[in-house]
């Protein structure tokens, strides 16, 4: 999760069976450096004690709006300004109607009445209860007064339903959180940024294809930054072992041959193009129709053997960024990157003036912590007025250099 030092978040926890789910937000949030603040129903204290969040959070857990502990202030209005976002989780149907129709009866009621921050509300009962008309209306009316729902997940419930009405698991609650607060100002809010990500495989037959090392893993921090600092992302990914990127659009190719498709279909409205997949520069010039046999060579198979080897005929792909290059719009701004062996800033320099690019990211495979499959990067920052050589530091910090950077030069 990113740092949240600074950042103050509310928990409104209800009675729900759900709300030991909670405990893990507190804790996630409290090591990412958010001030948590926690208010609970007197139900919600009946499934998980206060004094679990009060260890977890540094804070005293709050319940009576007219706590005589607290000092001399109107409590849940300074508590209601002090914080950047509330999660109501696990939200049951009867505080969903309370904030629905402004029903202040309690603490955490009150607060989120007083409040003006970004309000987020996660829905957790009995399938049945969901699904009641009453219910769903109530939900209805929150949207209409800008709370943000978080849809339920569905799944086997603690009533022995199967069905919608579980809360999500923390990790998917924490991610919501983080999206609002990391960067308030929302400083790239308006923009379509499209990411490329990860490699392509370039097929030989059925069962073989031509590929290269990249994880995904520099691609997808930099759409998870875009998309905290508010960008409208859009991650075209090759074939990865990555979880789908949290509130980012994600298109899966597998080929250059699709990557490109892909690159003219959304380039028209884009702003920001990041190019950060391992692309390949060749693909087999002809794919077979079925699994290449040892010694075979006939017209249905793309080899030639010569009794000590095969020999794959190879035909360039399409090459993206020059192509992007002749056909950009005005305003967009490209960022290319170059994994060099030798010669980093003379090779990309060159792929920088050949390309147009706006700017490249490049490292040294040679480089310790730089590379494939690493969760550190090193690169440098090459523009047209000069390089900025970085040290290292994990992929999610270079992720947010990167945007840094481009941000001061798109202003």
């Amino acid at each position: 999760m990113k740092d949240l030092t600074g950042k103050c978040v509310l928990l409104g926890i209800t009675g729900g069976i759900a709300a030991y789910k909670m405990a893990n937000v507190a804790s996630a949030l409290h090591k990412a450096g958010a001030k948590v603040h926690v208010i609970m129903t007197e139900n919600a204290a009946k499934f998980i004690t206060p004094l679990t969040f009060e260890t977890l959070t540094g804070s005293k857990c709050m319940i009576d709006t007219f706590d005589r502990e607290f000092q001399f202030d109107v409590r849940h209005i300074s508590v209601a300004k002090e914080a950047d976002v509330i999660l109501v989780a696990p939200a049951t149907a009867n505080v969903i109607a309370k904030m629905a129709h402004g029903i202040a009866d309690d603490m955490l009621t009150t607060v989120v009445l007083a409040a003006k921050c970004k309000k987020l509300v996660s829905p957790s009962m009995n399938t049945a209860m969901l699904e009641n008309p009453v219910t769903r209306d109530n939900i209805e009316i929150l949207r209409k007064y800008g709370f943000t729902i978080i849809d339920s997940a569905s799944g086997y419930l603690a009533c022995g339903d199967t069905g919608s009405g579980k809360l999500p698991e923390p990790e998917v609650l924490c991610q919501w959180i983080e999206r609002e607060v990391a960067y308030l100002d929302k400083p790239m809010k308006g923009k379509k940024v499209v990411v490329t990500a990860g490699p392509t495989q370039e097929a030989l037959d059925p069962v073989r294809y031509l590929t290269n090392h990249s994880t995904g893993k520099m691609g997808y921090a930099i759409a998870h930054e875009a998309m905290l600092r508010g960008a409208d992302v859009t991650l075209v990914s090759g074939p990865v072992s990555l979880p789908t990127a949290p509130f980012v659009r994600q298109r899966n190719i597998v080929s250059a041959a699709d990557m490109f498709e892909a690159i003219k279909e959304e380039l028209p409205d884009t702003d920001i193009l990041i190019k950060s997949a391992a692309v390949a520069d060749y693909r087999p010039a002809v794919v077979a129709e079925n699994k290449i046999k040892k010694g075979i060579d006939d017209e249905n198979n793309p080899i030639v053997t010569d009794g000590s080897g095969m020999y794959i005929p190879l035909a360039r792909t399409q090459d993206i960024l020059g192509w992007v290059a002749e056909n950009h719009h005005p305003g967009l701004f490209v960022c290319g990157f170059s994994m060099e062996t030798e010669n980093l800033l003379a090779n990309s320099s060159k792929k920088l003036e050949k390309k147009k690019l706006n700017m490249i990211v490049a490292n040294s495979l040679r480089t310790a912590g730089a590379g494939f499959g690493t969760d550190t990067n090193v690169v440098t920052l090459i523009t047209k007025d000069g390089a900025q050589e970085l040290p290292i530091m994990s992929k999610d910090d270079v992720a947010a250099r990167i945007l840094d950077r481009i941000s001061e030069m798109s202003e």
